[in-house]
């Protein structure tokens, strides 16, 4: 496979990161799982360019992202599940109530 397909692949997933965040835009978790798609589609391009370069600094710089990636995933979810036991919902339009 060539390096156009591996673009082409990681061009896919991040419009549809992009279609998710604006087509969405009520739900947290759906926006959360949007983004980390669009970040997906960045580390797809690293690891594609890293390996075509023939340079292992690209597949480097792509752990950390995704260590990076986990722990905020992590803490991501936690606040959800605190946000929706104290609310009962998901909905950001009932985020501004937590306004002090």
């Amino acid at each position: 496979m060539s390096l156009s397909h591996y673009l082409i692949v990681a061009g896919i997933l991040f419009v549809i990161g992009l279609a998710g965040l604006f087509a969405n835009r009520r739900n947290i978790l759906i926006m959360l799982m949007s983004i980390e798609l669009i970040l997906l589609a960045v580390n797809t391009n690293f690891i594609a360019f890293s390996s075509y370069l023939n340079d292992v600094a690209g597949q480097v710089f792509v752990f950390f992202i995704l260590t990076v990636a986990a722990a905020e995933a992590a803490i991501g979810l936690a606040i959800l599940v605190v946000l929706f036991r104290n609310r009962r919902s998901l909905d950001i339009e009932q985020l501004d109530t937590l306004k002090g």
